[in-house]
């Protein structure tokens, strides 16, 4: 059977669009786009990242295995547990409500630690809502340093605040402003975080229905957005400054491809992110031969990870 028949025969069985399984034959090859296509139709459990600036850890999960919540640890994240089992929704108990835990896909718990904010640090979190990362931070910096959190959207910015609130961030400003236009400000970031929008190509296992709601005319559009996001944090990010790039997209237009773009302009350079988990980078996609660097980036599959689909790139100014 060849190629073709395969794609098509894939696509009407798992419920795609038949370009997205075309394309995932090309990065991957057959054997790995059938293992990332079962892999969306697994189940995945649920994670919680415990908060710090609350209450110790450990008695936050005594309380919580003392309600029957089973929990397994985040081998990449020190207060990080996947639930595995609990009596009650998640954001729904008496702990949640009072900003004990924040509910985080495991894998977005990386960038915030990669990022490797100092509690002296100013940081920009360019687009936060609604919170996961920037909270995050805070608890990182132990609520020290000063966090410049901004979302576009006005009820995103109040789901923002909510969970500031919620969590007891103290240290962190929220602005409804479009990260395009936060040189405004004036300001000079000592660390930047972009988890930039993107088409959410690596959400499937959770949102099945991104499997037809997503065109190549949509994955232009993000991939010309981020690299003008990127061009706008190297702006703000004083020189030597951080900045870490994330996506929830596997799609190399948005990852490996903006980064290059950016490369050419001689503004940032990639630094290895230090973590032994996460696959490479890509060097070349789509027959284009791109950056050596980009080995230094991270990829995550649901497939290999048990986690969304997920990019990381950490870069510093030059």
């Amino acid at each position: 059977m060849d190629d073709e028949l395969i794609i098509k025969k894939l696509s009407k069985k798992f419920g795609y669009l038949e370009y997205m399984v075309e394309r995932y034959f090309k990065l991957f090859g057959k054997e790995q786009t059938i293992k990332l296509l079962e892999a969306n139709e697994a189940k995945f459990f649920p994670s919680i990242r415990l908060n710090t600036l609350k209450m110790d850890p450990l008695r936050i999960k005594k309380r919580l295995e003392k309600k029957g919540f089973q929990l397994k640890n985040i081998p990449w994240s020190d207060y990080g547990f996947w639930v595995t089992k609990s009596k009650y929704p998640l954001g729904a108990t008496t702990e949640y409500l009072l900003g004990y835990y924040y509910i985080q896909q495991a894998v977005s718990m990386i960038p915030a630690q990669v990022l490797d904010p100092s509690p002296n640090d100013i940081i920009i979190d360019m687009c936060a809502a609604p919170g996961g990362k920037t909270t995050h931070l805070a608890q990182l910096m132990r609520n020290e340093g000063v966090i410049l959190a901004f979302d576009i959207n006005p009820n995103r910015i109040k789901s923002l605040r909510f969970n500031l609130e919620r969590c007891g961030v103290k240290n962190t400003i929220g602005f409804n402003l479009n990260a395009l236009e936060i040189e405004k400000i004036g300001i000079t970031a000592d660390k930047i975080l972009l988890d930039a929008p993107c088409t959410g190509e690596g959400l499937i296992c959770f949102d099945p229905s991104r499997k037809k709601s997503r065109k190549l005319e949509d994955i232009v559009f993000c991939s010309d957005r981020q690299k003008n996001l990127l061009r706008v944090a190297i702006k703000c990010v004083k020189r030597g400054g951080i900045i870490i790039y994330s996506t929830c997209s596997i799609a190399p237009e948005e990852n490996e491809f903006v980064i290059n773009s950016i490369l050419k302009e001689k503004e940032v350079e990639i630094l290895d992110l230090n973590i032994s988990f996460g696959k490479e980078g890509l060097t070349n996609a789509f027959g284009s031969k791109l950056e050596p660097n980009l080995i230094k980036s991270k990829r995550f599959y649901p497939h290999f990870h048990r986690t969304e689909g997920f990019f990381i790139c950490k870069m510093r100014k030059r």
